[in-house]
């Protein structure tokens, strides 16, 4: 990844105007996958290996926002902060914004960063490549994509797309659109979008207090509200997909990946 992340590290702990706040949410109902974040990974349960790797990013503090006692219990077993949230909320992202309200009522920190807690192997490296694009003021959001690798993925709906059109050399772009099915999109203009978010902290506030879009209902996609609102939603381009576990299949290749890990 051609990305001085030291330097950006380095920039932004001199920077008094830039204090990220990593939070994590997790719940225990999931659909797919019941009580994934406690899903054992080499010894550990899973929401565990998140808090690990954003505590390895080294941008800011780090909770896990989590609706259950059992989710807490493990993140505060290896020593890491949690903080109990409602357990009705509708998204990860009010589960978040409860936390940060909560944690941080005079807004010490002005930009959030929303890691989900199903990405047990993901590069501390990438998390940190969710803070390039509010290098740009005018951004409201930062997210990350990926170039998509065939066929089969591009098509595949349960794999969300972004539309960018990057510039020649360029690994920060505006985000377009965010789409399930490739539909008139010219293929080159289509990543796969990747489910970190830096909210700028007022950016954050707005997303949540606004209704769902009919664009966002009919897609399922979350983000589309805010594209929806007029917020400006830039991504970082990253080198490859983190795993995300929504299935047995999922979670067997997580297993195999991190028992190979030293």
């Amino acid at each position: 990844m051609e990305v001085d992340f030291n330097g950006l590290r380095t920039a932004m702990r001199r920077d008094s105007d830039h204090n990220p706040f990593i939070i994590i949410p997790a719940r225990l109902a999931s659909t797919r996958l019941p009580n994934k974040p406690l899903a054992d990974i080499a010894g550990k349960p899973m929401i565990v290996h998140v808090w690990q790797r954003a505590v390895e990013a080294d941008v800011g503090d780090v909770v896990v926002s989590c609706a259950d006692r059992e989710i807490e219990d493990a993140v505060t077993g290896v020593g890491g902060n949690a903080f109990r949230s409602r357990p009705d909320h509708p998204s990860g992202s009010d589960r978040v914004f409860e936390a940060a309200q909560a944690l941080d009522r005079i807004g010490r920190h002005d930009v959030i960063i929303n890691v989900q807690g199903d990405m047990p192997t993901i590069d501390p490296k990438v998390i940190r490549a969710v803070l390039l694009p509010l290098g740009d003021k005018e951004v409201d959001i930062g997210t990350l994509a990926a170039k998509i690798g065939d066929a089969a993925e591009l098509e595949n709906p349960n794999v969300v797309k972004v539309a960018v059109a990057f510039e020649p050399g360029a690994r920060i772009g505006k985000a377009i659109d965010f789409v399930r099915e490739p539909g008139a999109w010219r293929r080159d203009f289509l990543y796969h979008h990747i489910g970190v978010y830096a909210y700028r902290r007022r950016a954050l506030e707005r997303f949540v207090s606004l209704p769902p879009s009919d664009r966002e209902r009919r897609e399922r996609l979350e983000q589309l509200r805010a594209l929806d609102a007029g917020m400006r939603i830039d991504v970082a381009l990253v080198d490859a997909v983190p795993l995300g576990v929504d299935t047995e299949a999922d979670l067997d290749r997580a297993r195999a990946l991190l028992s190979k890990a030293p």
